[in-house]
């Protein structure tokens, strides 16, 4: 008869301090790697200046395992893609979009 024991369903609970609860804005992020690691450098650039050396401070720097750099990049493709659906609903005519000039739809309502 086979083994029907089945692993008990885990969540995590993450904590954080709530000083954390903003996090850190970024408009600039590095991607770098090694044999072992990927590492993410995400930083605040001013790109408004026009010199040719744009000054930019780095908010946060984070190392990742390749295992969890596939699962990071899946995650990011899943979100984008729903919210890029979201996005383009909202455009539709029918939902008050730009291009509904009439205002028939429910954002028009």
């Amino acid at each position: 008869m086979a083994d029907e024991h089945q692993e008990p369903e885990r969540h995590i609970n993450i904590h954080f301090d709530p000083k954390q609860m903003a996090g850190h804005y970024a408009n600039f992020a590095n991607v770098s790697h090694s044999d072992y690691e990927f590492t993410v450098t995400f930083a605040r650039v001013d790109h408004e200046v026009e010199e040719e050396e744009v000054p930019g401070v780095v908010v946060t720097r984070v190392n990742l395992s390749p295992k969890f750099m596939r699962e990071l990049i899946d995650a990011m493709q899943d979100n984008y893609s729903k919210w890029e659906t979201r996005e383009g609903i909202k455009n539709l005519p029918e939902y008050g979009g730009p291009d509904d000039a009439a205002g028939s739809g429910p954002a028009g309502s």
